[in-house]
């Protein structure tokens, strides 16, 4: 059985998506009171969008629409056809909540299947799951794909190195699903087990954080060599599993039947060229219970217009380079978290663990400290060396001065979650 889509030529897929826009933007406007006046205020009914060509005369929707509508934003279908919940993992004010219909589940399902097909899983796979489960998508999401598809479902959770250590050894596990941090924090430990040998691990699905080439290179190198496939996803977006990174290993395929991926300006708001780096908006195609209407997501990354190496004609975007809203506005100059590591992936002498750390000066001027590990078993010979060629390259690539703090390997913090790196201190009292 494949899970990958009929369709054969982008003709198709056009139509396809032009009948499930019409669809979106009907449904939302007769059973969403939200939806109907966010769509009337724009001047648009559901009889203007005629195709494809209409989706920029919609408004778009933001996380504050989320916010504002708890706990069942945007709901555009009876309550008793909702039959699940799930939520984000934000940290402040009002969780975003999205409701699910049975559809919409079994949607999502195939979605996630379709991820472990093109990573080239088989039924013979054994999947060891090591993300949250409960309110959040990702552990629900993992294991309902894994099930479809016909795979070995281990589901661990998060945390708990002991278990995981464990399982990986005694189930032979061979596919791992986690964040990148967690990834790399099992890697770590592996290690230093000397497990290597007696596991057969081969694949590492990723996603929830954007991850540096240089904590790809280390997971890789940390777990004899498995391969790794970024997939991304969130909650507003039924959760992850709406995308994977191929063989190729040259972006993201997106599921371009069940959602229209554009990528805007985040300031005019108008859209970019295709290659080109901006924000990533989705429009869904068949979600009932809480449809996306050029729903603004805030991860950057863009449109890669390309064929891909692998044969796939699935439309592809950029691993995500960030989020708009995790700017950093230093010393007059807008930067992204993003850029500094960047740089430090491409640097000699360093591992793929950094801190960036923004603190007043005492002068009335701020400071920007990059405290990065050492490569394990480094000397400090080569600090000061080493510190001034990346103070060099961000000052040339970012156009700012920053100070570079070499750490130990292994003392900054890891996590089995996502891995927290900046820290602005500037206005604390």
């Amino acid at each position: 059985m494949t899970f990958m889509p009929s369709w054969s030529s982008l003709d198709q897929l056009e139509a396809l998506q032009a009948a499930g826009l019409q669809w979106t933007v009907g449904h939302a406007y007769g059973h969403s009171p939200f939806y109907r006046q966010h769509l009337q205020e724009a001047g648009v009914t559901p009889g203007d969008i005629k195709g494809l060509e209409d989706l920029k005369r919609l408004p778009f929707t933001t996380a504050e629409h989320l916010r504002q509508g708890y706990p069942f934003p945007l709901l555009s279908t009876p309550m008793e056809d909702v039959v699940r919940i799930h939520a984000s993992s934000g940290t402040t004010g009002k969780r975003k909540v999205m409701s699910y219909t049975q559809r919409d589940l079994d949607d999502w399902a195939h979605m996630f299947a379709r991820c472990y097909e093109m990573a080239g899983l088989t039924r013979l796979d054994r999947v060891q799951i090591c993300v949250g489960y409960g309110v959040w998508t990702a552990g629900a999401g993992f294991q309902r794909g894994c099930e479809l598809f016909g795979a070995l479902a281990v589901p661990v959770g998060p945390g708990n190195l002991e278990m995981q250590c464990q399982f990986l050894e005694d189930f032979q596990s061979t596919v791992l699903c986690s964040t990148s941090s967690m990834a790399l924090l099992l890697a770590e430990e592996v290690q230093r087990r000397g497990l290597l040998d007696r596991i057969s691990l081969r694949k590492i699905i990723y996603g929830s954080e954007r991850t540096s080439e240089a904590m790809r290179r280390r997971i890789i190198e940390g777990l004899g060599g498995v391969e790794l496939y970024d997939i991304p996803g969130m909650t507003e977006l039924y959760g992850p599993g709406t995308g994977l990174e191929c063989s190729a290993h040259q972006g993201i395929h997106y599921w371009a039947d069940y959602y229209i991926a554009e990528i805007i300006n985040p300031v005019t708001l108008e859209p970019v060229a295709p290659g080109q780096i901006g924000e990533l908006v989705v429009t869904t195609l068949r979600k009932e219970a809480a449809p996306l209407i050029r729903y603004r997501t805030r991860d950057l990354t863009r449109l890669l217009p390309e064929p891909c190496a692998c044969g796939n004609t699935l439309p592809r975007h950029d691993r995500l380079l960030g989020r708009s809203d995790d700017m950093i506005k230093f010393r007059a100059v807008n930067i992204y978290p993003g850029q500094i590591d960047a740089v430090l992936s491409h640097s000699h002498g360093v591992g793929s663990e950094y801190q960036i750390i923004l603190e007043p000066q005492g002068d009335g001027r701020e400071r920007m400290v990059v405290r990065v590990e050492r490569i394990e078993g480094a000397s400090t010979a080569d600090d000061q060396q080493v510190a001034a060629e990346i103070v060099r390259a961000i000052k040339a690539g970012i156009l700012v001065s920053v100070e570079v703090e070499l750490v130990d390997y292994g003392s900054l913090p890891r996590s089995d979650r996502k891995s927290k790196r900046v820290f602005d201190r500037r206005f604390e009292k």
